[in-house]
């Protein structure tokens, strides 16, 4: 077993593989919200979180037994167990029980505070730099999300589902913060596959009811969830573990504006809803910071 070491030769491949991550992470996550919608309708909150990172945990715990990466320092266990348990188990509750009140665009609009929290945070905990260009495209990216929410047509409105779908936010960018030091030591595919597995064991006690749900859903709700376990779950976190990996904490979070009018775009070809004019000019808003943010890359 050998720790994950990066290496010069490496350089010229990076940004390739940085931005094939980022699109796959902006891409799985972005198709969460209209499977989260369709998998509520056949299953509760925990017990859809529940089956969605069980079937995720299972290629992941595969991986980790064939390839038995490098055991964490014991100072290092509970950076792996955050991931579990926060970025995983957490996160996946409070946005399910969010999104039963939340409209998608709102919910998208809520969840994209995340990257300013991580920037934040970065500067004070990790000393990233973030330029007034930076801050510049943010403010650009964070309005245009704003536009997609106000077009949603539901409005955005601060209630106990909106204050959940908040607190997922939160989880995401404080658990950026937390394992970003890992990626010194051990390959982002280790960190993303552990996460799974922690977070599949932490949901597990509503695992047994999710399989009785399972037992009567019809087909689009079980599709919905299979489908959230490979794409959103195993796919995008490994892509986004690999991205951050790669690029500085702050910057990586920063691509996250791309989610929200991603997933418009996805809605309009899943289940024809056709965007306002007010929802095509946030997401090229949300797309314009994103590129002023990574001008001088």
């Amino acid at each position: 077993m050998s720790a994950y070491t990066g290496t010069l030769n490496e350089t010229q491949r990076m940004d390739t593989t940085a931005a094939i991550a980022v699109a796959l992470t902006v891409l799985g996550w972005a198709s969460a919200f209209p499977a989260i919608r369709a998998g509520l309708a056949a299953f509760q909150p925990l017990e859809l979180g529940a089956l969605r990172f069980a079937i995720a945990a299972v290629p992941a715990a595969i991986f980790l037994a064939v390839k038995r990466p490098a055991l964490p320092r014991v100072d290092e266990l509970w950076r792996f167990g955050f991931g579990g348990a926060i970025f995983v188990a957490l996160y996946t509750a409070m946005l399910n029980f969010g999104e039963l009140t939340v409209s998608a665009g709102a919910a998208g609009f809520i969840i994209n505070v995340s990257p300013i929290f991580t920037a934040i945070m970065a500067m004070a905990l990790l000393g990233e730099r973030f330029s007034r260009l930076a801050w510049f495209g943010t403010v650009i990216s964070f309005t245009g999300i704003g536009i997609i929410a106000v077009a949603d047509g539901h409005g955005l409105r601060f209630n106990a589902g909106a204050l959940l779908v908040l607190g997922s936010a939160l989880c995401s960018a404080v658990n950026t913060i937390v394992q970003k030091p890992l990626f010194a030591r051990h390959h982002p595919l280790t960190i993303a596959a552990s996460n799974m597995v922690l977070g599949a064991l932490c949901l597990s006690p509503f695992l047994p009811e999710a399989f009785r749900q399972a037992a009567i859903a019809d087909t689009a709700g079980l599709g919905a969830a299979i489908y959230l376990g490979i794409v959103p779950s195993m796919i995008a976190y490994a892509a986004w573990a690999t991205a951050l990996s790669r690029l500085p904490a702050a910057r990586a979070s920063n691509f996250l504006y791309l989610v929200s009018p991603t997933s418009a775009l996805i809605g309009f070809f899943w289940l024809g809803e056709v965007p306002s004019l007010l929802g095509i000019v946030g997401g090229a808003l949300a797309l314009g910071g994103v590129i002023v943010v990574n001008l001088k890359r």
